[in-house]
């Protein structure tokens, strides 16, 4: 958490309000007003709903609700493996999904992990980055937050790989309110250390994501040259999830 702390205060006060060259965000002035359009519906929507969820609903419910949309997204992060030309990790991916599909009731359990198959993270725009397409424009999507042209077509990779999707109406709405709820209700935290921390959130948030990205795609050993510290990867995420 220091490292992720220390890592996003020097970004806001290395870079203006106005941005610099090398932050490859050439749209900078309309990704700033897509930031505040998120900012505003979570500060006046999201959060406060986040929080009465949270008063509600008790941690181990939240967690094995966090469990089963992890996994019912776990098919994008096997198929990527294969992408990747990760033929271990692909089994071993596989093998986690089937395990906590079956034994760990559809997801709300983690039994794979206790068999030794961790959790791994992975998407097309880690796929892409791995055959060396470049990040592209930084951009911050309205409703989803910060994001590239490289990674943007992930965003429709993980839509059709996930199963619920694939459910009724009545079914998917629900569920998919219930998975942006959790989801939030799980950043709570991460977004109070933001807005302490940061001078300028967007570019915290910004130079954050690209980090983040960064680290991924190199799983978790980014060459030393291209930015001058990591931010860890887990508390990072949490802190770009958020918009």
């Amino acid at each position: 958490m220091a490292a992720l702390l220390a890592a996003g205060l020097s970004t806001s006060c290395a870079t203006a309000p106005g941005g610099s060259a090398d932050a490859n965000d050439p749209a900078e002035g309309m990704n700033r007003k897509f930031y505040t359009f998120n900012d505003t519906l979570d500060r006046n929507i999201f959060e406060p709903v986040a929080r009465g969820y949270v008063k509600v609903t008790p941690d181990p419910v939240r967690s094995g609700v966090s469990k089963f949309f992890n996994n019912a997204n776990y098919l994008n992060v096997i198929a990527n493996d294969l992408l990747q030309g990760k033929p271990g990790q692909f089994a071993e991916d596989t093998g986690r999904f089937l395990v906590n599909s079956t034994v760990g009731v559809g997801g709300l359990f983690d039994p794979a992990t206790k068999l030794g198959m961790p959790e791994h993270d992975e998407d097309l725009g880690q796929t892409l980055g791995t055959y060396g397409v470049g990040e592209g424009a930084y951009l911050v999507v309205p409703m989803m937050g910060p994001n590239s042209l490289r990674d943007l077509p992930g965003t429709a990779t993980s839509f059709l790989l996930n199963p619920i999707n694939y459910l009724s109406f009545p079914i998917t709405f629900p569920l998919g309110a219930l998975a942006a709820i959790n989801t939030r209700a799980n950043l709570l935290e991460a977004s109070s250390i933001r807005d302490q921390a940061a001078l300028d959130p967007y570019t915290f948030v910004r130079e954050a994501y690209r980090q983040q990205r960064e680290f991924k795609i190199y799983d978790g050993n980014p060459p030393d040259d291209d930015f001058d510290e990591y931010i860890e990867s887990e508390a990072d995420a949490a802190i770009l999830k958020i918009y």
